[in-house]
């Protein structure tokens, strides 16, 4: 006879679990709040009430309190970017971060983003790190120096062939400081825009604005670089076109001269033992102008959002490192880190005392890296913050529809409130089933997504 927990896949003690909690008297309840926070892997358990009265009577109108809950508790998506950590609120960051580089590309109506900034000159920009020392590879058809020809599932790809030479502290010094590359980088690109066109940085100011959407992707080999849709607009964004000299050309060419400038640079002064360094962007980089969907590029609107959405949801833990902080050099041992980030965190530690204002510690779960992985400037398109909040108020209108309050407006009810944290995650049994919850769920919004694309392919081939 089979063991029921071997047949299922679990341990005797989480299918315990999870056959309690399917037999609770409030499953169906707890089953519904699992599915409105789209199967989070670590929801936040709220304890409370609200009362919603009518101002003029003094008539309650609706009442609720979690003392009804399974539990005693209301359970809100954790709402954490990394898949690591909760593949459901991942998937919506990933959502929104492709709508918004979407609609800087194509455009949105609901959000005042015009469809003809498609007609304003954009690229897909990569700035890489530059080489710390020889690492393992895939080089075309040519095996690694190795001698190997390793496969895209090689643990040992991205690994220096010899750490003894391999400059890692140099490694996590330009990750800690790329956000301040990426800022020289920008500052240097209006420069050399303005020297393109024979203006002065007050005069560019007057008619081009700068605008782009990017976000900070780790390579196998632990160094951070960025993707970045980088677009040029008329002074006021989006919605006013650039003068006529402005061109995919012009910009493709201040891109590659504000990379190579020596002012695209950061100087890290020497200490200890630790040599004076100046950081820059590697060598490798590559500038695609983006084109409109259909017309049989590669770099599509839809294909550069997708892209860039991808890596929003991922940091160094694609590395072999960890995504949360480290306390001590004891916890790379105890977890298993493997040999290549294990070092480059260890260079963090070693590091920290002589550069205090630089946090390496703090930040060597991400291999010294402590910029935002996802940023844009101002005028680009739509934010997150916007999404969001369009979300929240399309869920409350539902809200207010179920308990019949639509009717009144809101300045006419007087809403009280009581929140307090009650904890965070599940048990073992809940784990499984809010796993099996975002399951159906993401295979429901996959399946919709492919229609959605058919249909459009099926537009585009008939227009």
């Amino acid at each position: 006879m089979t063991d029921p927990a071997s047949s299922a896949g679990l341990d005797p003690a989480t299918l315990t679990d999870a056959l309690r909690v399917a037999g609770a008297p409030g499953f169906d309840r707890w089953q519904e709040q699992i599915h409105r926070t789209s199967g989070c892997s670590q929801p936040i358990h709220l304890t409370g009430w609200t009362l919603t009265r009518d101002k003029a009577t003094g008539e309650t109108l609706h009442s609720y309190s979690t003392a009804t809950e399974p539990g005693g508790r209301l359970r809100l998506a954790c709402g954490n970017r990394r898949a690591s950590r909760c593949p459901s609120c991942a998937w919506t960051y990933a959502g929104d971060t492709y709508h918004l580089i979407r609609a800087g590309l194509a455009g949105d109506d609901r959000r005042d983003i015009p469809a003809d900034v498609r007609d304003h000159p954009r690229v897909f920009l990569t700035l890489t790190a530059p080489s710390f020392g020889p690492v393992h590879n895939r080089p075309g058809v040519r095996p690694c120096r190795c001698g190997t020809r390793h496969t895209d599932d090689d643990p040992a790809l991205g690994t220096s062939l010899d750490p003894d030479t391999y400059d890692y502290e140099c490694a996590v010094l330009f990750n800690n400081h790329a956000g301040q590359l990426w800022q020289r980088f920008t500052t240097r690109l209006r420069r050399e825009i303005a020297a393109r066109a024979g203006l002065s940085q007050r005069e560019l100011k007057a008619v081009v604005r700068l605008s782009y959407g990017k976000v900070a992707e780790f390579q196998k080999r632990g160094a951070v670089h960025f993707h970045a849709v980088v677009r040029l607009d008329g002074p006021d964004g989006p919605d006013t076109a650039p003068p006529s000299w402005a061109t995919t050309e012009l910009l493709t060419l201040s891109i590659q001269a504000a990379a190579a400038h020596p002012y695209t640079t950061v100087t890290v002064p020497a200490a200890a033992e630790q040599p004076t360094r100046r950081l820059r962007w590697g060598t490798q980089l590559d500038i695609r102008p983006v084109k409109a969907f259909g017309d049989g590029s590669d770099i599509t609107e839809q294909a550069v959002a997708s892209y860039i959405a991808k890596y929003a949801t991922k940091a160094a833990e694609t590395t072999g490192s960890l995504d949360r902080r480290i306390g001590n050099r004891e916890a790379l041992v105890l977890l298993g880190i493997p040999d290549h980030p294990r070092r480059l965190v260890e260079a963090c530690f070693d590091l920290d005392p002589l550069y205090p204002d630089r946090r390496l510690t703090a930040w060597a779960h991400m291999l010294g890296f402590r910029g935002h992985f996802s940023t844009k400037s101002r005028r680009y398109s739509t934010t997150l913050g916007d999404l969001r909040h369009t979300r929240a108020d399309y869920r409350a209108a539902e809200e207010r529809a179920a308990r019949g309050l639509d009717t009144f407006k809101p300045d006419t009810v007087l809403v009280l409130a009581s929140w307090q944290y009650a904890g965070q995650g599940h048990t073992p049994g809940e784990a499984v089933l809010a796993a099996s919850v975002a399951r159906d769920i993401r295979l429901n919004r996959e399946t919709a997504r492919e229609a959605l694309r058919d249909h459009r392919a099926l537009e585009g081939a008939t227009a």
